[in-house]
């Protein structure tokens, strides 16, 4: 049976394997397509597509992009969008000086804390990629000022946690918007981190077309209640493994793989708004 994984990361972000290591992981795991969804860039996908070429893995360009709403970190998965259009480029190196100019302020949170982290320990660890949390964790582990990234997000820059900053400068409304507006698919990546159901109505009203239901932190039960809330609202149904590579080890490429048949109904419901 063909399947996917539509939620994953190159060094383009915050993941640490490049696009073409991805594609051979997903050779490997046996995969029929993937979808690169890398933290507000497209940088990634015109290698990851050459590398795929005359392969069996299939590439769907996406992208990741984080807004914030009533002080929420919200993500909104968007597939199938015009990833070469110049003015979504334009838009997206925004984005990218707004995540640069966060680091500072968490580092500064940190020094208020009493836990001295240089920026600059930070963008080297990003490298080529939008620099993220994620990135702040990695290199507080590496100057020893925590033992693990989940002690760093769990103490000081998760959601709430005294280091963290949102600075945003989308909200889940413009985020959807945006990628409407470059012709992709908006998604809302894992749900059940925003602990707020009862805000994904009102972000079906703004454009939303899909739900990530299929993801590796969902439980059965809160499977069963996105399908039931993706039918009600007539939203399409995707799901990843959300992959970093070394970033995340215990997450390997395809641990959580979808029917291709959900891939085809996200190429429909492009070809019907096109």
């Amino acid at each position: 049976m063909r399947s996917a994984d539509l939620h994953t990361h190159t060094n383009y972000s915050d993941g640490t394997a490049t696009p073409e290591e991805l594609i051979a992981e997903a050779v490997k795991a046996g995969l029929s397509a993937v979808a690169i969804t890398d933290h507000d860039t497209v940088e990634g996908v015109e290698r990851a597509i050459a590398a795929s070429a005359g392969g069996p893995v299939e590439v769907l360009p996406g992208i990741e992009l984080t807004s914030e709403h009533e002080g929420l970190e919200i993500h909104l998965l968007g597939y199938l969008l015009d990833h070469r259009d110049k003015s979504l480029l334009e838009r997206l190196q925004l984005l990218k000086k707004n995540r640069v100019d966060r680091i500072y302020r968490i580092c500064d949170k940190l020094k208020a804390l009493g836990l001295s982290l240089a920026p600059e320990k930070v963008f080297d660890l990003s490298a080529i990629g939008t620099v993220g949390r994620l990135h702040v964790a990695q290199a507080m582990v590496k100057e020893g000022l925590v033992n693990s990234t989940y002690e760093a997000f769990n103490k000081y820059i998760g959601d709430k946690c005294p280091a963290y900053v949102a600075n945003f400068k989308l909200s889940p409304q413009e985020a959807i918007g945006l990628i409407l507006k470059f012709s992709g698919i908006p998604v809302l990546a894992h749900p059940y981190s925003m602990g707020r159901d009862d805000l994904i109505p009102r972000f079906a009203e703004y454009g939303l077309m899909g739900l990530e239901v299929y993801y590796l932190e969902h439980t059965r039960s809160m499977v069963d209640s996105y399908l039931h809330t993706a039918k009600k609202l007539n939203l399409l149904v995707t799901g990843g493994s959300d992959y970093h590579g070394k970033s995340k080890p215990n997450v390997y490429m395809g641990a959580m793989k979808i029917p291709y048949e959900l891939v085809e109904k996200l190429k429909e419901a492009k070809a019907r708004a096109d």
